[in-house]
């Protein structure tokens, strides 16, 4: 009797398992605060670990990798959109913390893994990896966030953000040319079917400097442009580096910015990749729409990434506050197979990554003209 027992016991506790795990999926909380602390916490740690060696420095890079892709899988069900209108006190508030962080957390980076820090190589190789994806990860969506404000400051604010990682004229391509063209062969950033990251990232950086740069002469007519600003911020980011710790310093700082860098590009590349709008009769673009992006449903990747994997709804609504972008259901818009970091991932890999996406992007492809 005490085998049977003991097995309804097991059932028992695991069905209870299964139960709280689909009530926390059903519901799981939206608050600034959940925002908060996933775009935070890794920050504290790192920084904590940088006077305080491997520890710390190993747990901020977990948190970022191995947790959020645990909490992925755990919390698989989206928080439920909330009513048009919703107010969210705190939202920019967010942003201006996490921007004056990384202005901050930039030049101690440099200074940890270049400079006299103390550490050894290994905790160093780890500073890199894990600030260099708190910059790519969090900096970048901030930054994205800030830059679609009204407010002038904000605005500043982020393109200082991506200036620092000597990529200001993300600032300008982003807004004037992607924005505008996205999911078609005018915009450098949208990803071709069948076009491996590594040839995408060389063709978007530079497209989308020149294109960004142009656009911005236009609406300027023999006036300067931000990219003065850019290119001298970016000057003026390098001189800190070597302030800091010499030719090392340099080359630390480039190394993050090409790594916060590279992940932006791969998210470019996995959110509109292979997805194309159709021409009109008059040579315009349609109107982009739900099914020009690619979303991604997942919980913590979310919150860490302040909401960019609902990057349908950003399209529709670029000034919408991100704990109110909202999710298109898969019929209207297609979903990536995996949370977007894993994506990212995969699409380092590119025979990987086109057998992955091959039977989900299928449904989305424009019906070739006979």
């Amino acid at each position: 009797m005490e085998g049977p027992a003991l097995s309804r016991s097991g059932t028992n506790r695991a069905q209870a398992r299964v139960l709280s795990l689909r009530a926390m999926q059903i519901s799981p909380p939206l608050s600034m605060a959940a925002f908060a602390a996933a775009t935070a916490a890794p920050l504290v740690l790192l920084t904590a670990g940088v006077f305080s060696g491997l520890p710390l420095l190993l747990a901020g890079l977990l948190w970022i990798t191995a947790l959020t892709a645990l909490l992925d899988q755990w919390l698989a069900a989206l928080a439920p959109d909330l009513p048009e209108g919703t107010e969210f006190p705190g939202t920019d508030a967010l942003l201006v913390v996490l921007g004056a962080a990384h202005l901050l957390a930039l030049p101690l980076a440099v200074w940890a893994i270049a400079g006299p820090s103390g550490l050894t190589g290994w905790e160093r190789g780890l500073a890199f990896l894990g600030f260099g994806l708190w910059f790519g990860q969090v900096t970048n969506p901030a930054a994205h966030e800030l830059i679609h404000r009204g407010d002038r400051w904000l605005f500043r604010l982020g393109a200082a953000l991506y200036t620092s990682l000597l990529f200001g004229h993300h600032a300008s391509a982003h807004r004037l040319v992607h924005h505008r063209h996205a999911a078609s062969r005018d915009d450098p950033n949208t990803a071709r079917s069948g076009e491996g990251f590594y040839r995408f990232a060389l063709r978007a950086w530079g497209g989308s400097f020149r294109a960004g740069l142009a656009a911005e002469r236009a609406r300027r007519p023999g006036g300067l442009t931000p990219y003065a600003g850019y290119l001298a911020g970016a000057a003026v980011a390098l001189a800190c580096g070597y302030a800091i710790a010499g030719p090392w310093g340099v080359l630390v700082w480039a190394g993050l910015g090409a790594h916060a860098q590279s992940q932006l590009l791969l998210s470019d590349y996995v959110q509109h990749y292979g997805l194309t709008r159709a021409r009109q009769p008059d040579g315009r673009l349609e109107p982009v729409g739900p099914r020009h992006s690619w979303n991604a449903p997942h919980w913590a990747s979310s919150r860490l990434m302040l909401n960019a994997p609902r990057h349908s709804d950003h399209h529709a609504h670029p000034a919408r506050p991100y704990p109110g972008l909202r999710l298109p259901p898969p019929d209207a818009a297609p979903h990536l197979p995996v949370p977007l970091p894993l994506a990212c991932t995969l699409a380092l890999v590119p025979p990987l990554w086109r057998r992955t996406m091959a039977p989900h992007l299928a449904p989305w492809r424009l019906p070739t003209k006979a």
